[in-house]
């Protein structure tokens, strides 16, 4: 009997958990070497684990608030991560010129007091005009060649982050979107002809990208993440790589996206591009933890209280909670009645059943805007 062929979704969980198990029996020799050279005393040290990097966007506004909050979580409930927490600042000059972006000195104290290594950039292609450009001009603020991890700034962390098997020689990012790009007009260009045609504009094999299980002209038939986490090997190359896809992109997005919007999409639009162009693609089960247990991208205070975990709700408020944030957060008038005055749980969760969630946000944002209670 001839076994039927792997999905591309199938192949690639495979080669995740094969990732993982080559790592497990990599610790495991590992350790077994180190117990052996014990008895030895000119045994050379085994080498460091080495962690890999973290960068994270943080500026005056919201971000500066939510800053406070991913720090606060991820310091709390990953405490074996070792790597470097980098928050990339933009400076008030080049395309921010004449913008306030530079959080206040205790928040900056704060955040340091964390080990954040809070670092400037002057954004020279996107900035106010397109303020998600920050994290694609950011990725070059970190050291070429080591493994790394972006996150959105609104973000928390549940639980251990150095127990997710990432693969960084296979790039991926978040499965937690909506079909929100792109908007086929009624007569065509459809989705196939759409994606098909940004993959061959950039030379990449578009046929290889497709999740087959879906039928054709759905929107989860093609690749497409939130981009509100994504890794790779080698900050230099997937940045400029992002960078180079937006920027053809923006300047000149060709007849088959005259029809369509790219802005806010733009980022969400190049990152399946640039992932499938360096071996990656969707996320295998190894990756579970993210947008899970290990991490929760809850975008706004009102959308957290309306459907996120309850754990999410118990870090978000312990994490509150602690005096030196508090003094910060009570100034920002979202997290002041929501979490503060408790009219999150209150007002929001009482709105909805944990169980039966709308299934498209948009209907979650009405209720909770026909309430009165989008505060962000």
């Amino acid at each position: 009997m001839v076994k039927p062929e792997l999905t591309e979704a199938e192949k690639a969980e495979r080669r995740a958990r094969n990732a993982a198990k080559r790592a497990e029996r990599s610790a495991k020799a590992a350790q077994a070497g180190a117990r052996e050279r014990a008895g030895r005393s000119d045994a050379p040290e085994p080498e460091a684990r080495r962690d890999f990097n973290i960068l994270a966007v943080v500026q005056a506004g919201p971000l500066e608030a939510q800053a406070l909050l991913f720090a606060a979580s991820l310091r709390a409930n990953s405490p074996g991560w070792g790597g470097r927490l980098v928050l990339a600042e933009p400076r008030p000059e080049g395309k921010w010129a004449g913008h306030a972006t530079l959080i206040g000195d205790q928040t900056r104290a704060l955040l340091t007091e964390m080990g954040a290594e809070i670092t400037p950039f002057t954004a020279a292609h996107f900035g106010a005009d397109y303020p998600q450009g920050n994290k694609i001009e950011a990725l070059s603020l970190l050291p070429q060649g080591e493994p790394f991890v972006f996150f959105d700034t609104d973000t928390l962390f549940l639980g251990p982050l150095d127990q997710v098997a990432f693969d960084f020689a296979r790039p991926s990012a978040s499965m937690r979107r909506e079909g929100t790009w792109p908007d086929p007009p009624l007569y065509g260009p459809g989705y196939g002809a759409i994606w098909r045609g940004l993959y061959e504009r950039f030379g990449l094999d578009y046929e290889s990208s497709l999740d087959r299980r879906q039928p054709d002209e759905h929107w989860e038939r093609y690749l497409y993440f939130n981009a509100g986490w994504f890794f790779g090997a080698d900050p230099a190359v997937f940045g400029a790589r992002m960078l180079d896809y937006a920027l053809s992109i923006r300047d000149a997005p060709g007849e088959a996206l005259a029809s369509q919007q790219l802005y806010p999409w733009l980022d969400q639009i190049v990152l399946p591009l640039v992932i499938h162009s360096l071996g990656g693609g969707r996320p295998g089960r190894d990756l579970a933890g993210l947008d899970g247990e290990v991490s929760c991208h809850y975008r706004n205070l009102p959308l957290l209280y309306a459907r996120e975990s309850d754990r999410a709700i118990e870090v978000l408020e312990e994490i509150a909670a602690q005096q030196a944030i508090k003094q910060q957060l009570r100034g920002h008038e979202a997290a002041a009645k929501l979490i503060y005055q408790g009219k999150g749980r209150e007002k929001i969760r009482a709105l909805f059943d944990q169980n039966h969630l709308p299934s498209r946000e948009a209907e979650l944002r009405r209720e909770i805007r026909r309430a009165g209670w989008w505060l962000t």
